[in-house]
């Protein structure tokens, strides 16, 4: 029985008759094409389990065809081959929604494990495909948005655990959206339909904590009228996330090691045994190695935690990704509003990039909601921003600065341009989907595409492959 269906897309035919008939011996049945055109005949008639596709081809490029993949055969995995070994065209094909890729010359066994390992990962919902490996650099996951490597590797991991049980640990400054990540996994998970339960450990005493997580029965202290399930038992089937475990204290680490070793606990007070299924995910500010050198965290606690961690990074680490939060957050402010802004003024944005984030993203969200309340213009103007963030004096300037650049609008429009022009490529030119993907709405993106002075050649051009 064949291990699944493969199209081979390569234009080398030595390299293309030796690869097939090494996967036909594998197991998978492969076709082949030569050419853009011919491998998108094909997967318009052929539904692939997989498409491994050089990225350099004769006719068009080898992200074309992902582009194209996506587009009509999102369920297939994608597998891009590149000749040039770059870190470049690597993230931009993974940006693009590839499943991998590898650097030619290809290793037969290099090969196998990654068709292995991506064919298991199409049992991760497509519609998670579509919304966490969008195609324009600005990636999203519900209101985690952002086009830095660091955030394309949050992405990733989010991707690859996220229908499993595995513990996860999320690890960030306060307000990088752990939170977020926390829903993200369990929505994009089996568990979907199951509670979330999420509580913030740093927000109660020892006591009230241990009441609220394992529950309680009547009498077990003053004021326990009744008996009340915890927040375990209420997550039974689904996920609980706590939030803020470095401040568990020593105690309340016992308990939690049981429930985390055994999923099971009894309530305060009672001595009946309560057995549950839930998944796992806890985040935390603390350098938690730092707190098991010090005495203060157990150590067979934080092996226990630390199955897969997750890390958000700071605001300050993605300077870049700030005009695509401002802008997105600015645009959901808008909706939820009933407000028409365009957008912020150069002098605000520069404001915008030049700032440190203490607060991280949480900070940069209340900025943006406050400048859409107070905006009285079409532009979120200076005026319209806290005087802390208008007073950047002890903070660098933005890195593009000094480039020669006439403004910060100037020095956008390229990545801009290219972010645009990806997810209209990869949307088949269809403005709608184009601007749902990107987080703003239709005539935003009209008014963008004027301005960057892109035009809808390619498509007719790509739809007549």
């Amino acid at each position: 029985m064949p291990l699944g269906s493969l199209l081979l897309v390569e234009d080398d035919l030595d390299v293309l008759e030796t690869t097939a008939e090494f996967l036909r011996e594998m197991g998978y049945r492969t076709e082949t094409a030569r050419s853009a055109r011919d491998a998108c005949r094909r997967i318009d008639d052929t539904l692939f389990d997989g498409i491994v596709c050089d990225l350099g081809l004769p006719d068009r490029d080898g992200l074309d065809v992902l582009a194209h993949v996506r587009r009509v055969a999102p369920e297939s995995a994608f597998i891009m081959l590149t000749g040039f070994g770059s870190i470049s065209s690597a993230v931009a094909a993974m940006r693009a929604g590839a499943s991998d890729y590898l650097c030619k010359p290809v290793d037969e066994t290099d090969l196998r494990d990654c068709l292995e390992r991506v064919l298991r990962k199409r049992k991760v919902p497509v519609d998670f495909c579509q919304t966490a490996q969008t195609h324009a650099g600005v990636v999203g996951v519900k209101e985690i948005v952002g086009g830095d490597s660091k955030m394309l590797r949050l992405f990733e991991t989010i991707r690859s655990v996220a229908d499993t049980k595995s513990t996860v640990l999320i690890l960030g400054e306060s307000g990088t959206g752990k939170s977020i990540t926390a829903r993200a996994l369990h929505q994009l998970g089996a568990r979907a339909d199951k509670p979330f339960v999420e509580i913030a450990c740093g927000s109660l005493s020892d006591t009230l904590l241990e009441s609220e997580l394992f529950g309680h029965v009547a009498g077990s202290f003053t004021g326990a009228t009744q008996n009340r399930p915890g927040k375990f038992l209420q997550a039974d089937g689904g996920t609980i996330f706590l939030d803020e475990i470095g401040t568990a204290t020593p105690s309340l680490q016992v308990k939690l090691l049981r429930v985390l070793q055994e999923r099971q606990f009894e309530p305060v007070g009672g001595s009946k045994t309560h057995k549950v299924d839930v998944r796992v995910i806890l985040a935390t500010n603390a350098d938690l190695e730092e707190k098991v050198r010090r005495g203060e965290f157990r150590q067979d606690l934080y092996y226990r935690v630390n199955v897969i961690t997750v890390v958000q990074p700071p605001l300050r680490e993605r300077k870049g990704d700030i005009p695509l939060l401002a802008e997105f957050h600015r645009e959901k402010s808008c909706r939820e509003m009933g407000r028409e802004i365009e957008g912020f003024t150069d002098e605000a944005m520069n404001a915008l990039a030049g700032y440190g984030w203490p607060g991280n993203v949480r900070e940069l969200v209340n900025v943006v909601e406050r400048g859409v309340v107070l905006c009285r213009n079409s532009r979120i103007g200076l005026d319209d921003l806290p005087e802390s963030v208008i007073n950047t004096s002890n903070v660098a300037p933005p890195h593009w600065q000094g480039t020669g650049a006439n403004s910060l609008r100037k020095a956008l429009n390229n990545p801009e341009r290219e972010i645009i022009l990806e997810a209209l490529s990869a949307s088949g030119w269809n403005r709608q989907e184009t601007a749902d993907r990107l987080g703003i709405n239709r005539t935003t993106l009209y008014k963008k595409m004027k301005r960057l002075g892109l035009q809808s050649v390619e498509e007719s051009e790509f739809c007549a492959m």
